[in-house]
């Protein structure tokens, strides 16, 4: 995140710095396949800075010990810290997964195979495309169990009210970062949990007319969110259910592919021209997959480590003080 932590010394330093991540945000959106892992790890880096720059903000506003924004800030944190557990819960549940996968690809190398072995590794990708529908249903489970409960959805009545100026305008900063940490909290639930249509981007952002709380960030949201909406409408994704992240999804359709080639092997007793082809692919998909995964583990991890260090430094600074 290319931005000056000093520009957020201020409410408006702070409204500016999210104006430009949220922009960064959607040139990544439209630079990288849609939900795929390089666009979900700036969005999760995203939420990490966002987080880094109120606690200084807050250090640099000299808010009054006792008061009711410390509460604010951990209620909104232990929400943060309940959706990332579901997501790491989710993405380590793909272990089984591509471990499965990858096996798969091994087990075809490139000599012809006997038929039998054939059957035998048909009935290997039945199995695993049946551990998908299985791993969708417990992340569909998770979602309602433990996200829905949260009630991740955009505030529409962001107005200019004056409580949002309380504590030197810090929260209307709070009211602000929890509607936008929202929109990319749902982006990643969808991506690696479970993408329900009825539920996922169905919130608009009223946006126009709220200057207290700075308009421009709050267009960049909204034109952030349409996007999303609008890729999975061109990509025919509006409508569909499950684990949206794109080399996951990846996975599957060459999974389908290899399995295409081995029937025809079977039932007709001959190779299949880009069988092997189909198979390095199904290789590096797996891979892929693998690699992205422990990528988001790994820098979850590294979030959880922040969230805690920023809840004791502010309870530390407040105890000063």
């Amino acid at each position: 995140m290319n931005c000056d932590s000093s520009s957020t010394t201020s409410v408006n330093g702070f409204y500016s710095f999210l104006t430009q991540a949220l922009d960064n945000l959607d040139l990544s959106l439209v630079s990288h396949s849609f939900m795929s892992i390089q666009f979900l790890q700036h969005v999760l880096s995203t939420l990490q800075s966002f987080h880094s720059q109120l606690c200084i903000l807050v250090q640099k506003l000299h808010l009054p010990v006792g008061e009711k924004w410390l509460d604010q800030y951990m209620d909104e944190t232990s929400r943060l810290w309940e959706v990332c557990h579901v997501l790491k819960s989710a993405v380590s549940g793909m272990e089984n997964y591509y471990t499965s996968g990858s096996n798969i690809g091994f087990s075809l190398n490139d000599r012809i195979l006997e038929t039998q072995h054939y059957r035998q590794v048909l009935r290997a990708i039945s199995g695993c495309q049946r551990e998908i529908v299985g791993l969708e249903e417990e992340n569909r489970s998770l979602l309602e169990t433990r996200i829905q409960p949260l009630s991740l959805k955009f505030d529409e009545n962001l107005g200019t009210e004056s409580k949002f100026n309380n504590f030197n305008g810090f929260q209307g900063v709070l009211h602000a970062l929890k509607n936008i940490g929202s929109l990319l909290l749902m982006i990643l639930l969808g991506a690696l949990v479970y993408h329900h249509p009825e539920t996922s981007f169905s919130s608009q952002l009223d946006y126009e007319g709220h200057m207290v709380l700075g308009s421009a960030f709050l267009v960049s949201a909204a034109r952030l969110h349409q996007r999303v909406k609008t890729t999975l409408i061109n990509q025919q994704q509006q409508h569909q259910q499950g684990i949206l992240l794109y080399e996951f999804l990846n996975t599957k359709a060459v999974m389908e592919d290899v399995k295409v080639d081995l029937e025809t092997i079977v039932e007709l007793e001959s190779e299949v021209d880009d069988i092997h082809d189909n198979v390095k692919k199904l290789k590096n998909s797996f891979e892929v997959l693998k690699s992205g995964v422990e990528n988001i583990i790994v820098q979850l991890d590294d979030f959880f480590d922040e969230i805690v260090e920023g809840r004791k430094k502010l309870l530390d600074l407040c105890i000063q003080r």
